[in-house]
């Protein structure tokens, strides 16, 4: 199952050779080889971010319907290639098949709201405090926009940022992830035949030190919207401040899962699985942190225990399978890293945490459970992107609520509890973007916002219509009688 096709980057409405290739490869088996994308340089990012320069005041102020037509035009594709758009994103980034045909129609979903929030943009007709003087507030296209996305979701991130982008009348340069070009350069070739003018929409694959370098640091480029890590999201904030350009970053994430003497054992088991191990644990919100009170703790670590247990890793594509492999052999190297740390720090492997063996070559790996553990152990304050998760054990509902907190993270947080009143505390104080009561922490809506606070997050939030506080800029207007 190999296609040797060559897949080009798309700059101003065509599509163009790049200097040189990388293989995509399967992480469910090596032997794999799903296609060869095109690397940019320098010049081609150049080449990129002048058509959407020169795009730029036509489509700001073109009309909404075809606008909306052309957003819908794309979500409705995507929904209708579903199967085979996902079957693509198992393939490169190892998610499995069920999975990764729901990312894809959240992808389709995503365009087809914001096909909806052309038609619904709105501002303010105010009266002055002057007599005669009447106040317009609006809200105008912020210009070119660098896109740049991570690997984890290969569709439904960048269809969560190139959406809200072209419906606000922006223009895009888009990098994706190195590690997955394949549901970016499909979502592109979608994008392309879709209606928008040439250099409206750009795509730019490669490695982040040439292509995201190259957006990032151009005068030309308007605002930068981020999603990976802490490290890089501070390089690329600390530029785009230098030349006051505005800056979107999502990050890093060590979310918690409280899990209360009252809670109904058998759905925080479920859901501190959920949270913890599906999507290989490769998500930004995933629980790595599993913080228990003393009177269910015993019974919690022997549920888990007998649950992880029943967990299937393999192909992403074979049916019956609950997890896929880890994205690449140095995102495994990472995670077994953690796991020699964990041990050394004299943490208790209670399941998982081997290399599992299938039918074919690929990065399998049991989900790793740890107990015993503390709050100053690196397991307990760094963030392994992976499936390896720790059971914190605490007295009660206070130093459980302490604990969720002492983190420079705070993307999304989660409590198990039949209590009416831990749930409404634990709303309020949780100092996380995102709360989940009774719901595991990974899962959100497309319609509403998306982001965290302290490390996780930096600029306003993503999706919903909270999205047009990062592409739209504010204008007032007073106009005399």
């Amino acid at each position: 199952m190999t296609d040797s096709k060559r897949f080009d980057n798309y700059i101003a409405g065509e599509w163009v050779a790049a200097p040189a290739y990388s293989s995509n490869i399967n992480p469910s088996d090596l032997s794999d080889v799903i296609g060869e994308y095109a690397q940019a340089d320098v010049t081609q990012v150049q080449a990129a971010i002048d058509a959407a320069r020169t795009a730029f005041p036509a489509w700001s102020t073109s009309g909404i319907q075809a606008r909306s037509d052309a957003l819908d035009k794309v979500g409705s594709e995507i929904l209708a290639r579903k199967e085979e758009l996902g079957n693509l994103l198992a393939r490169e980034e190892g998610k499995t098949l069920p999975e990764a045909i729901g990312e894809v129609s959240r992808a389709g979903n995503i365009f087809k709201f914001f096909a909806g929030e052309c038609l619904r943009l709105s501002g303010d007709y105010l009266p002055s405090v002057r007599p005669g003087v009447h106040v317009e507030v609006t809200r105008e296209a912020l210009g070119v926009v660098g896109l740049i996305t991570p690997w984890n979701f290969p569709i439904a991130i960048p269809a969560w940022k190139i959406a809200p982008a072209l419906a606000y009348g922006n223009c895009v340069v888009f990098k994706p992830a190195d590690l997955v070009p394949g549901c970016a350069w499909a979502l592109a070739e979608i994008i392309s035949r879709a209606g928008f003018p040439a250099g409206v929409f750009n795509l730019v694959m490669g490695s982040g030190r040439v292509v995201g370098e190259a957006i990032v640091s151009n005068p030309k480029v308007d605002g930068v919207s981020f999603t990976g890590s802490v490290g890089v999201g501070r390089q690329i904030a600390i530029n785009c401040v230098s030349r006051q350009a505005k800056v979107q970053l999502e990050m890093g994430g060590k979310n918690p899962q409280v899990i209360l003497d009252d809670a109904d054992l058998k759905q925080a088991v479920e859901l501190a699985v959920q949270s913890a191990f599906y999507s290989t644990g490769q998500r930004c919100t995933a629980s790595s942190r599993l913080i228990v009170t003393a009177g269910i703790h015993d019974k919690f670590v022997e549920a888990m225990a007998e649950r992880m247990r029943s967990i299937k890793v393999g192909h992403a594509l074979q049916s019956g399978i609950d997890i896929g492999p880890v994205v690449s052999r140095a995102q495994l190297d990472q995670d077994l890293g953690y796991i020699d740390i964990a041990r050394n720090e004299g943490a208790r492997l209670v399941a998982g945490g081997s290399l599992v063996t299938c039918d074919t070559e690929g990065y399998f790996l049991a989900p790793a459970l740890f107990a015993d553990s503390t709050a100053n152990m690196r397991i307990s304050r760094e963030e392994v992107f992976g499936p390896v998760a720790n059971i914190i054990k605490v007295a009660d509902y206070e130093a459980a609520l302490a604990m969720a907190n002492d983190t420079e993270f705070g993307l999304s947080a989660g409590i198990a509890t039949t209590s009416l009143k831990y749930a409404n505390h634990f709303k309020r104080h949780s100092q996380a973007g995102m709360v989940m009561v009774n719901l595991p922490t990974a899962g959100v809506d497309y319609h509403v916002p998306f982001g965290g606070r302290k490390g996780s997050s930096y600029g306003s939030r993503e999706q919903g219509r909270y999205a047009q506080e990062f592409y739209t800029v504010v204008k007032t207007s007073y106009i005399g009688s």
